[in-house]
């Protein structure tokens, strides 16, 4: 994709509406909704890399209550032309075709790659890359195993739902408390997956959430991973112009 004069592409990640309560999630929404007001103007495309819910199930003809202004907000500008692409996390991660259908935004579920301006791009979540993390990737291979999520959706979305809040906030695995201090450019596993990425094949940029850390680190010569933050505390997202990608703070 060549860009247009004046336009740009965005990512974000990380805002885990829902957490901690109702009442910081609402304001931290309203807060996403004003900042994809302001970028929608010169916005080529926009990328959220997941974790946008702190918890999102479908079940066949139900999705969670609430999150209605930033669903109304992608839904106006996904209608308006501008192109959303959504990388699912480790707390959405149980997206079946609801943001296609009523959003036109299309979901992924594995990292992919992007070129804008003859620039590439390796993109994900983030989460089960890399060497280590051994707890988390045996979960996950137990969440997105199509038995166990036919076994939760027998659950009434009333219990599932609320079970599923609580987990996500007191399990280390899920919440990625434990994922929120610098451990160093040679003890980064996901430093060390584009690195190994590198071996094979040639990206410009890496981009990741997952972390909650806002990072730009030079892997090697023309080649740069980063780490987009998070909107609960630090309200940082990136910017590519066409040339650079920017790692920026919303000033709220």
């Amino acid at each position: 994709m060549q860009l247009p004069e004046g336009k740009k592409v965005y990512f974000a990640s990380d805002n885990h509406l829902g957490a901690p309560n109702k009442a910081d999630s609402l304001q931290r929404e309203h807060t996403f909704v004003k900042w994809l007001d302001e970028i929608k103007e010169d916005a080529a495309a926009i990328f959220l890399l997941g974790d946008l819910f702190d918890f999102w199930f479908e079940y066949k003809t139900v999705v969670p209550k609430g999150f209605v202004r930033v669903l109304g907000k992608l839904a106006e500008i996904s209608d308006s032309g501008i192109p959303i692409h959504f990388f699912v996390g480790n707390h959405d991660l149980w997206m079946n075709g609801y943001f296609e259908e009523e959003l036109n935004i299309p979901v992924y579920h594995k990292p992919k790659v992007f070129e804008f301006n003859n620039t590439s791009f390796f993109i994900g979540h983030g989460d089960g890359l890399g060497p280590g993390d051994k707890g988390y990737k045996r979960m996950k291979k137990v969440f997105t195993n199509p038995f166990s999520k036919w076994l939760f959706r027998w659950l009434h979305p009333d219990i599932g739902v609320r079970m599923a809040q609580y987990l996500s906030v007191k399990n280390k695995l899920i919440s990625g408390d434990d994922d929120v201090v610098f451990l160093g450019e040679d003890n980064e596993w996901l430093v060390q997956y584009c690195k190994r990425k590198l071996e094979t094949n040639h990206y410009d940029y890496f981009v990741f959430g997952h972390r909650h850390l806002p990072m730009e680190i030079d892997l090697k010569k023309n080649s740069k991973y980063l780490n987009l933050g998070d909107w609960i505390g630090y309200y940082t997202y990136a910017v590519f112009d066409g040339t650079t990608l920017e790692l920026k703070k919303y000033e709220l």
